[in-house]
Formats: structure tokens, C-alpha cells, sequence
């Protein structure tokens, strides 16, 4: 046979049966008929009767029933719920931005004002203090914040006190003697 004719029929055949394989998808799937024996009822039979209710058993290692019988529904208290889990602390503001603004300085010396500007200058921010009797105090003129701290800068970029936040105030010490701050609103 011609090597042509065997393909060319190798072909049909092949195109054939993909042909036939390809219509029942298109025609969807055929359903085949059951016999009326192997049919299912629609909804299966309800139980009737009475329905009666028990307590359950207690789970395993819960202590046994109770030795009384249970009070019915009707007869049970009113459930009183437990009081509601007190609020937690009101959330303190952290960070630069809530330190900024007017502050009443307290040290070994008195108290005095001191002012924590958001205008920066240069790499830090404008700060001012003002009626401070500690002469390091009196010449604040900058501040940052870092790393959770406030640092306190003197002209020329000494530091003069180091406080960190502790709920609506900054507490720490003065640089040079180590002398306890605190700045409150």
C-alpha cells in the first residue's frame, strides 16, 4: 500500500472516533434510566411519638451531676452577667509629636517653663525655658527625640538633661550633676 493511504485512513479513523468522543460533551452528560426498585423516597420518614429531654452526662473529668434534680426553665433565676471587665488605661500619646508644646520644669533648683517647639533647627527642634533658677536649663535652646528619649540641647550641642515619658509627663536628669527632672503639662 502507498505510505500516503495508510495515514490518510489512520487519519479518518482517528478523527472519527475524537468526533464521537467530542459530541457527548457538547450534548452534555446522558443520564442512564435506574430501575424503579433502586429509587430512594423524596424525604426520609420522621420519627413520631413523644420527644422527651434529659440532662446531658458531664463531660469527662467534670465533677457528677448534681444529687438534685435540675430546676425547670420556668422556675430557673434570672441570670445575672458578670460585670463587665473594668476599661483598660486611657492610651498615652508617645513619640515626637506629643511631647511638643509648654511644659512646667521641676528640679533640684524650683520650677520653671520650658517650651519644646515643632520648628525645626538645623538637625533638632527650637526649644526655650524660661524663670529656670539651674543655669544648664536656662540655656536649653534645642531638643530631639530618640530612641524614646527627649534630650535637651544647650547652645553648641551639649546635652543639658536626658528624661524619657512616663504617662502624662518626662522624667529623667539633668547632664551635668545628674540632678532629677521632671516636666509636667
Amino acid at each position: 500500500m502507498p505510505r500516503g493511504f495508510l495515514s490518510k485512513a489512520a487519519c479518518l479513523a482517528l478523527a472519527a472516533s475524537v468526533g464521537a468522543c467530542a459530541s457527548n460533551r457538547f450534548e452534555g452528560p446522558r443520564e442512564r434510566p435506574r430501575p424503579q426498585a433502586a429509587l430512594e423516597p423524596a424525604t426520609p420518614a420522621l420519627p413520631s411519638g413523644r420527644v422527651t429531654s434529659e440532662p446531658l452526662a458531664p463531660p469527662p473529668g467534670a465533677a457528677a451531676a448534681p444529687s438534685e434534680p435540675l430546676p425547670s426553665v420556668a422556675a430557673a433565676p434570672a441570670i445575672v452577667e458578670p460585670p463587665p471587665p473594668p476599661a483598660p488605661p486611657p492610651v498615652v500619646a508617645t513619640g515626637r509629636s506629643s511631647v511638643v508644646g509648654s511644659w512646667n520644669a521641676t528640679d533640684a533648683a524650683g520650677s520653671c517653663k520650658v517650651s519644646l517647639s515643632s520648628a525645626p533647627s538645623l538637625d533638632l527642634y527650637k526649644a526655650s525655658a524660661a524663670g529656670c533658677g539651674n543655669k544648664d536649663l536656662a540655656k536649653v535652646s534645642a531638643w530631639d527625640f530618640r530612641d524614646g528619649e527627649v534630650y535637651l540641647y544647650q547652645p553648641g550641642g551639649t546635652v543639658a538633661a536626658r528624661l524619657r515619658q512616663a504617662g502624662g509627663s518626662l522624667d529623667g536628669a539633668l547632664s551635668k550633676s545628674g540632678a532629677p527632672l521632671s516636666l509636667a503639662r
